[in-house]
């Protein structure tokens, strides 16, 4: 139509406009199984992977894996159904209750992502006299959750104590309180200071939420995630978190916290309500995966250990790097998003595979390579990438 000829006009050039400022996100094609080493369309070896969220290695593991194939046979690829009308199974009460167990809380329900996750809370739990505080920087997902409840809404300075008190004394007259925040920051490793959170939260009467996509399964002397990490897991009222990370990464994600809240999400959280089920093998591949975080409790240990030799070359190289000194998520900031993208161009033609992050994903001005370690990486892998990360800095003259 002549309508759609004109928004295509528009839409092309708004197109043009993101190639100009050098902020366009290709996707490059995989063509192997996710894992520490993969094969790229266009690339004649393998490359080693430094930016999956595939913390543990667990993405293509034979035990989880093959789970997901038992359960192809005998749960069959999907429910064709929402929970409440034909989609519960066996397989997804015993992964809720896994669940629950894992993060100390009564009980957990299951989402078809954790974005699904965050937009079914806020606005089920929190009601117009309510209020919720939320870090300026917190997750998309979170900040969409939000926006649908009708709950008073304040936000504090990106892990800022002295600006939360102050929002949660402009809260005071209100019902419930909410504290929202990010375990861990996904853009920048950046952890939440969340005992000085639940100290504010005492002190107001203040319930504390936090998103633990980036924690779950691998950050924490056993995995348990930030709550774990700092030890105050009895501190934390709801936790929201992923199956799409650590734990397989394949989908799904979940509230765990109080029965009558998980319950109540049951009856009113519309992602719950108006999304299939999980399918049956994505279910069994997380539960796999659940699994063997609680039996090996030395994958937490391997992937800080990575973190640590990953961090310490590239710091003693001249890099200039982001984030907690204990987490994955390695940012190598670098300023300039074309710079970025050049970067991360010339790490795979050295068989390293690692993503530019540029406007609107970070601020301008501040584009980076967002490197994350796993498990699975051996020291090997770790040098090898710290190797192309110098000579490449040298040649584009970010390191001398």
């Amino acid at each position: 139509t002549a309508s759609m000829a004109q928004v295509r006009t528009s839409l092309h050039k708004e197109l043009d406009g993101i190639k100009e400022a050098g902020t366009w996100k290709g996707e490059r094609i995989i063509t192997s199984k996710q894992g520490p080493s993969i094969h790229v369309q266009g690339s004649k070896n393998d490359i080693l992977n430094f930016c999956a969220n595939n913390y543990l290695g667990l993405s293509s593991h034979p035990e989880v894996i093959e789970a997901g194939k038992k359960a192809l046979d005998t749960h069959g690829a999907g429910l064709s159904s929402v929970r409440f009308i034909c989609g519960t199974m066996d397989i997804h009460k015993e992964l809720e209750e896994k669940i629950a167990k894992f993060h100390g809380k009564e009980d957990s329900i299951l989402y078809a992502s954790c974005f699904d996750a965050n937009a079914g809370l806020f606005e089920v739990l929190l009601g117009a006299e309510d209020a919720v505080i939320s870090d300026e920087l917190n997750h998309a997902s979170i900040i969409d959750g939000i926006r649908l409840c009708k709950a008073k809404r304040l936000r504090y300075q990106h892990r800022n104590m002295e600006d939360l008190e102050k929002q949660l004394i402009a809260a005071k007259d209100c019902g419930k309180k909410l504290i929202a925040t990010d375990g861990v920051f996904s853009m920048d490793g950046f952890v939440a200071p969340l005992p000085d959170i639940c100290k504010l939260a005492d002190k107001y009467n203040a319930m504390v939420f936090i998103d633990e996509c980036h924690g779950t399964g691998f950050f924490g002397p056993t995995g348990r995630g930030t709550d774990e990490h700092f030890g105050i897991s009895d501190k934390i009222d709801i936790v929201n978190s992923t199956l799409g990370k650590a734990l397989g990464g394949a989908a799904g994600g979940y509230t765990a916290g109080p029965k009558e809240l998980t319950t109540l999400l049951r009856q009113r959280s519309r992602p719950y309500l108006f999304s299939n089920a999980l399918p049956p093998p994505v279910v069994a591949c997380a539960s796999k995966a659940l699994d063997l975080i609680i039996s090996n409790t030395d994958l937490p240990q391997k992937v800080l250990n990575n973190t640590r030799r990953f961090r310490s070359r590239m710091v003693d190289a001249g890099f200039k790097l982001s984030g907690d000194p204990d987490h994955p998520i390695c940012p190598v900031m670098l300023g300039d998003a074309r710079l970025a993208n050049t970067f991360a161009d010339e790490m795979l033609e050295r068989g390293i595979y690692v993503i530019g992050f540029s406007y609107p994903v970070v601020p301008k001005g501040k584009a980076r390579i967002r490197v994350q370690l796993s498990a699975a990486h051996s020291e090997s892998d770790v040098d090898r990438a710290v190797d192309a990360f110098i000579e490449i800095g040298r040649k584009l003259k970010v390191i001398s």
